[in-house]
């Protein structure tokens, strides 16, 4: 079943203020993750493996790209053996592109928080209100996003509208 997170990504420089924030405000922290998505060609949407020590996962997701907060459906599947499905999907698929990176993840309630340091691309953080974890709305998903950008202090300007993995993309052409 398909779920929603109406999300955000954006450039951040200051991650110890966010640190800061989100501890003071009671935030469950999940830990530092090194991790690997492997992007691989589809026709729709977009399908990546994420390989983690915390996550490991493969997820389809289809999101627009626009620079403020966004609707992003998606499927997600724990993986208990990525090394193994990594070798499959790169032989019937292709590899579209590799992204890197060190992750720290949040959770106040059903909104995850990430700080991200991507290679070659510099710090970002994330802000994911989902109905994975509460049987909220999209309205109310919209409203706690906006809520924690205002309170983190994450400018319009500073807003991406895609992902690590086009900006990679496009530091290729």
């Amino acid at each position: 079943m398909p779920l929603l997170n109406v999300e955000i990504k954006a450039r951040y420089n200051d991650p110890d203020f966010m640190r800061r924030y989100l501890l003071e405000d009671g935030a469950d922290f999940k830990g530092v993750d090194q991790q690997t998505d492997t992007y691989f060609n589809v026709l729709h949407g977009r399908l990546k493996l994420r390989q983690g020590i915390i996550e490991n996962n493969l997820i389809y997701y289809e999101r627009s790209n626009q620079a403020g907060p966004k609707s992003s459906h998606f499927q997600l599947v724990a993986v208990p053996d990525a090394d193994a499905l990594k070798e499959i999907l790169s032989a019937s698929l292709g590899i579209k592109i590799i992204v890197q990176k060190k992750r720290e993840i949040y959770f106040i309630g059903n909104v995850k928080f990430h700080i991200d340091e991507v290679p070659g691309l510099g710090s970002f953080a994330e802000i994911e209100a989902s109905n994975k974890y509460a049987d909220l709305p999209k309205e109310k998903l919209q409203e706690q996003c906006d809520f924690y950008m205002r309170e983190l202090k994450i400018k319009d300007e500073d807003l991406i509208s895609v992902s690590y993995s086009d900006l990679l993309l496009s530091k290729l052409v």
